[in-house]
């Protein structure tokens, strides 16, 4: 017996969800990183603030998971705010 392995198409990998993470840097001020995530997601402050006490105290926070291209739009909106992002594939 034969087994095939198959690839995941280029569509199915696009469809994968994929995480938007924000890192801790040593330049930006707390209230900053806070007003950024409202500004770019829409978030409530509390939200934002929770978001951003993740990434001052784990140094990480994924701040919105989702499509790939709006994940690649959001990275590039939150470093043309000088927020240190990547972007990563969902567990």
């Amino acid at each position: 017996m034969t087994e095939t392995l198959t690839r995941p198409s280029a569509a199915t990998a696009l469809d994968v969800p994929w995480n938007v993470v924000v890192h801790d840097d040593p330049v930006n001020l707390m209230g900053y990183v806070t007003w950024v995530l409202m500004k770019i997601f829409g978030y409530n402050e509390p939200k934002a603030a929770l978001l951003m006490m993740q990434v001052h105290q784990l140094g990480r926070s994924i701040v919105w998971s989702g499509q790939r291209e709006k994940a690649e739009f959001y990275v590039q909106q939150l470093q043309l705010h000088q927020l240190k992002t990547s972007l990563e594939k969902a567990a």
